[in-house]
């Protein structure tokens, strides 16, 4: 067994994951034990507690704290061909999986989306070769590994949309944004077809759809 401040431990966290467009981001962040004070010392928490300029700010910070780091990105047409197969929780369990194999950590704690996250992160387990997995809900809250890990998802998710709204008036990309429904239903009424960007799968886009 390594020294317990030489051990590895990598948070994972996604972003994006109700938005009805963009991609899906999953992010993970590994440190030495040593350094989970650090993260915690620079004011990491869960992204969606923090403003937009805060998590820009320690996204820089975390990266120079972190010995690794691993960013995915989710395309709508994955994120759809999963939906109909009703198999998104797999689908991100696939992803994190990936990240958690290529930061090769001792430890990976994830947030789990699973309403059993025990069973959650023994499919991630499974996936990524036996690798030791801790599954909890609110991961992002309870360890400052998986909140370094959101806000990096955040930031990148966030420049996603950022890159589409150069072209397009598509709000934040949510349900509950006016602005994302008005998009939406403007744009399937004048072209009758979706945009590549937009999740077809999700229930507010049959809606407009029919």
């Amino acid at each position: 067994m390594p020294a317990t401040q030489s051990v590895s431990v990598c948070g994972i966290d996604d972003a994006g994951r109700g938005s009805m467009l963009g991609p899906l981001v999953i992010a993970g962040v590994s440190v030495r034990r040593s350094k989970l004070k650090r993260l915690a010392s620079i004011g990491v928490r869960d992204s969606k507690k923090l403003t937009p300029a805060s998590r820009e700010r320690l996204y820089h910070e975390i990266l120079s704290i972190a010995d690794g780091h691993y960013i995915a990105r989710i395309p709508p047409r994955s994120i759809d061909a999963s939906v109909r197969r009703h198999g998104l929780n797999d689908l991100e369990a696939r992803y994190m999986a990936l990240v958690a194999s290529k930061l090769d950590s001792d430890v990976s704690y994830v947030d789990s989306c699973d309403v059993n996250p025990r069973r959650f992160g023994k499919k991630i387990s499974q996936m990524s070769g036996n690798r030791t997995i801790r599954s909890y809900h609110h991961a992002d809250s309870r360890f400052a590994v998986v909140s370094a890990a959101s806000i990096l998802a955040k930031v990148e998710r966030d420049k996603s949309i950022k890159r589409l709204k150069r072209r397009h008036d598509l709000g934040s990309g949510y349900p509950a944004d006016p602005a994302s429904v008005r998009f939406v239903t403007a744009y399937y009424a004048k072209n009758r077809s979706m945009p590549s960007f937009v999740r077809k799968s999700w229930r507010p886009i049959l809606r407009i759809t029919g």
